[in-house]
């Protein structure tokens, strides 16, 4: 590198040196060392339109590894950045040397002092672990980014994130007493104020320049987050060394230790929704609030949350928490609003708070289905100016043909938004450019910062003379040289930045194709018949891939991290490759093959995608809908397409991905194939499991040898799991139905969903399958529900069926015709009144029921019944063929142990265990020895009660 120059200059990144330099940090670090095409994969992106390759990735132990990676990589010349959770919008958590990770073995919290209220911890701490750990003190970090329970301590202070809070506990870093960090050279420092850790030169720079710090700064801004906050080395402000680091996007030095402060809990918070005519109307009302001592001041409108359930009456609203109910009251009648809510409840605030979280990933899907990016995401101008600007946004939004959702901490004067940019085309990037022109005058001429929260980045830096001018810039970057003269820290990060319209992730997926930038089945654009490694179908993928915007959310920790699904494997492991986000980072760069090179035949994706285990909780609580389990059906399909593929498939996709045909041709006949020395290892199932015994009888022959005068009602499907494997559950929903009023009947020939072709990447097989169920369906089409008792096959109809059958009106209608079991009661028969059963229950929602049926109806029959208790979310872990196949036993195992099975053993003796799908029936018996049931089969043996 060139000396003195803060340039990168980088003679080492290039893959003939990656060989000795991954060799040179082996010898010299404790922690891993990974320049394996998988690990560069991963991070190349976060949560920006931007994309940068490393050279190899090291997850330091400790402090130590921390300076010997940066002494290795300083001799070979690599520049390295630091990376949390990898969730900033502007491009700074990626780098062309050496990533460091500091989540695996950095993220711990050293002490907690609540006298003194507070903590030393690791850069790699999740924000909501530290939270967890000081919430029983009354304690708590101030700051509180939506992503905080993925983001980490030391990404906050590299950005100096705020959240929602901040006008009442400010940014991190007024939350930052101390920082331990290492500078490229290898200098350990430790800031503080008084000049406390600065660098040589640094305090003379500063003095040299006075003048123009104390006048080269906007005046009345919360949210400065823009370039380096130097102005906090003047005199007058106690020549504060650690704040003027914090936002220094990983440019000046490494963070290895923080002490921060605690703030107190308030006593008991009230969330006071406000409604107001507008937006413009909620930002005028904003500032005026501040003096009533709020929390909270966020905004939203309509277009954020077009069906605006829950919400009072308006088209806007803020979300101002305060501390006790006088307050609110107190708030309310200043508020001059259109209409109020005071919401009291935990958990009605969290459900509020989770439309407010989500935003970011929601606001990247337009009404229409459109994409739209960051790019200008937290501008933030004086709150007293917010109102006007965002009038003025919206036009210039208008002159350009864009569209976008402003919503954020109005309070704060800061405004999220999400545009929809065509960052895929040359023009349309061209466009994107002058738009950030444009908007950046806007913002400066509000008084405005072109960061309120998120840093500059890529995304903003090369406009920051704009902001504050040539000279201001330019000491920037002799500020930059100072700490680091070698340039070697994140270059191209706020000094000397690259364009903004240049290394953008989008390119090489400019490909078009039918559906390329969806979310399910036919989202990557694949065709029938299609060869491996088809460019179109490739470039089809990767666009798919792309919707997922990097925020994270897979990435919550476990075990028991909520009700949610997403994302079972990462929560097991705690592995970037297992997490959602992962495996769409991985298929977008096998889609542009310059990382990953073996395309459909890719290996790094193989074995990411081998631990998906298809639980669909993804396609739910990812805020865009990202939907892996139907791209690992895609990438399983092509990968192991040809006569290559074939010979190379596992023999488990041959047995269970085709087990309704085997059931079908020798029923109970399996039984005793199983019984067989090494029958297991021979269908490519687990030795730790215990395979389930075909009935003796199946369902439909139970059904053709009875007979019912009801003319029917609906059309009970007989899945694969009920009709040979689990019988019982359909006698008892035939009972129960019969008992509502309701005329049953089958089909009238051998039908399947194509669940098991789908998980296994048989797409060809499913499309057959479903062609045939399509055409016995087709004949007895008279409008009736058809009844799936099995949520996995529901979950199949509802959405796979249409999303591979596209072309094929039979297909949509089948898809709308579908209701569950609880759906069907309260639908067809209102009136029905269940049996009392007045007992508690337990055990687990179906995986695929939270993330594509919901289970709203199941909770009121349950309700109706005396059923109390609340089922467990999560996967069970089993997951049809996942569970049962070599390598998953230990995966599955700890999947069940998030949430499944400690809510069997935290309940009552007496409850009831229910659980709707085979397969959480399945694992609660080979883990427990346990019986889960249907709750049809509760709701008939009351029924059967009730007529004794």
């Amino acid at each position: 590198m060139r000396r003195g120059t803060g340039h990168p200059g980088v003679v080492g990144t290039h893959q003939e040196h990656a060989f000795e330099l991954a060799a040179a940090l082996r010898s010299a670090v404790a922690g891993e060392v990974d320049f394996s095409a998988a690990a560069r994969a991963l991070t190349t992106m976060d949560a920006s339109n931007y994309r940068r390759v490393p050279v190899g990735t090291v997850a330091p132990r400790d402090a130590a590894d921390v300076a010997a990676v940066l002494e290795v990589c300083r001799a070979h010349g690599t520049p390295v950045v630091a990376r949390g959770g990898g969730t900033s919008i502007g491009g700074q958590a990626t780098g062309t040397g050496v990533v460091l990770d500091l989540t695996r073995h950095m993220g711990g919290i050293v002490s907690l002092d609540p006298e003194g209220r507070t903590a030393v911890v690791g850069p790699g701490l999740v924000l909501d672990r530290l939270r967890a750990a000081a919430r029983p003190y009354g304690l708590t970090f101030g700051p509180d980014p939506s992503t905080h329970s993925r983001c980490t301590l030391g990404g906050m202070i590299g950005n100096n994130a705020c959240g929602a809070h901040s006008v009442a506990w400010g940014t991190t870093a007024d939350n930052v007493r101390s920082l331990e960090v290492v500078t490229y050279r290898g200098a350990e420092l430790t800031l503080g104020r008084e000049g406390r850790g600065a660098p040589p030169g640094l305090r003379e720079l500063v003095e040299g320049h006075l003048a123009l710090l104390r006048t080269g700064y906007p005046e009345g801004l919360p949210r400065r987050i823009s370039g380096y906050a130097l102005d906090a080395l003047l005199p007058e402000r106690g020549v504060d060394v650690v704040r003027s680091f914090c936002g220094s996007e990983g440019t000046l030095g490494v963070i290895t230790e923080a002490t921060v402060r605690l703030v107190p809990l308030p006593a008991e918070p009230v969330l006071v929704v406000l409604g107001y005519a507008d937006e413009g109307a909620a930002a005028d009302a904003a500032p005026g609030l501040l003096e009533r001592g709020p929390l909270t001041v966020e905004g939203m409108a309509l277009d954020l949350v077009p069906d605006a359930v829950g919400l009072p009456r308006g088209g806007a609203w803020l979300f101002v928490e305060v501390d006790g109910p006088d307050a609110a009251r107190r708030l309310v009648r200043a508020a001059d609003a259109l209409d109020s809510a005071v919401v009291r409840d935990p958990a009605g605030q969290r459900a509020l708070w989770r439309i407010r979280e989500d935003a970011a990933g929601t606001a990247t899907r337009a009404l229409d289905g459109g994409e739209a990016w960051p790019g200008w995401e937290d501008c933030a101008v004086p709150p007293a100016r917010l109102g006007a600007y965002l009038r003025a946004f919206r036009a210039l939004l208008a002159d350009f043909g864009l569209r976008g959702i402003p919503y954020g901490h109005f309070g704060d004067g800061c405004v999220h938004v999400r545009i929809d940019f065509d960052l895929w085309t040359e023009e349309g990037v061209r466009h994107f450019r002058r738009f950030s022109e444009a908007v950046a005058d806007l913002v400066v001429a509000h008084g405005g910062s072109l960061s309120g929260e998120h840093g500059d980045g890529r995304a903003r830096a090369e406009l920051l003379p704009r902001m504050y001018g040539e000279e201001l810039v330019g000491l920037f970057g002799a500020v930059k040289d100072v700490w680091d003269p070698d340039g070697g820290l994140n270059p191209g990060m706020l000094v000397r930045p690259g364009r903004l319209d240049e290394g953008l992730r989008f390119g090489g997926l400019a490909g078009t194709g039918a559906g390329a930038s969806g979310a399910g089945l036919s989202g990557a654009g694949l065709s029938d018949g299609a060869p491996p490694g088809a460019e179109l179908p490739l470039v089809g993928m990767g666009r798919a891939a792309a919707r997922c915007v990097g925020v994270a959310k897979c990435r919550v920790e476990g075990p028991s991290s909520g009700p949610g699904v997403m994302c079972p494997s990462y929560r097991a492991t705690g592995e970037e490759r297992h997490s959602t986000r992962g495996r769409a980072r991985l298929l977008h760069e096998m889609a542009i093959g310059e990382v990953i090179t073996g395309g459909w035949r890719s290996e790094e994706v193989r074995e990411a995608l081998d631990l998906c285990l298809s639980c669909k909780g993804c396609r739910s609580d990812c805020p865009v809908g990202v939907d892996m389990a139907a791209y690992k059906a895609e990438f399983l399909d092509q990968h192991y397409a040809g006569l290559r593929g074939l010979l190379r498939r596992p023999r488990s996709h041959w047995t269970m991905g085709r087990l309704p045909h085997w059931l079908d041709l020798f029923g109970r006949g399996l039984n005793a194939g199983l019984r067989l020395p090494f029958a297991a290892r021979l269908a490519g199932v687990t030795p730790e499991r215990t395979m389930p015994r075909v009935a003796e009888a199946s369902f439909t022959s139970w059904f053709g040898e009875r007979a019912s005068g009801r003319p029917p009602a609906l059309t009970l499907w007989p899945d694969t799991f009920t009709d040979h494997l689990s019988p019982e559950v359909g006698r008892a929903a035939v009972r129960v139905l019969e008992d509502a009023g309701l005329g049953v009947a089958l089909p009238e020939g051998r039908v399947c969903c194509g669940l098991t072709y789908v998980s296994t990447g048989q797409l060809g097989a499913a499309r057959r399958v479903m062609r045939r169920t399509l055409d016995v369906l087709d004949p007895m089409d008279g409008g009736l529900p058809v009844v799936v008792l099995e949520p996995s096959c529901a979950a199949t109809l509802r959405t796979d069926l249409p999303e591979l059958l596209p072309d094929d009106p039979r297909a949509a209608r089948l898809a709308a015709s579908v209701r569950t079991f609880a759906e069907a009661l309260e639908e067809l028969a209102p009136d029905w009144t269940p049996p009392r059963l007045d007992r508690p229950v337990t055990g687990q929602t179906h995986c695929h029921q939270h993330a594509v049926l919901g289970d709203a109806a199941d909770r009121r029959l349950r309700a109706r019944a005396g059923l109390t208790g609340d089922l467990a979310g999560g996967c069970c872990g089993l997951a049809g063929n996942f569970g049962f196949e070599p390598g998953h036993y230990e995966v599955s195992v700890a999947c069940a142990e998030d949430q499944l099975l400690p809510s069997l053993r935290d309940a009552p003796p007496d409850a009831e265990v229910l659980a709707d799908g085979f397969s959480c029936r399945t694992q609660i018996a080979d883990l427990t020895g346990g019986r889960g049931r249907h709750l049809a089969e509760l709701l008939a043996e009351g029924v059967e009660e009730e007529a004794r």
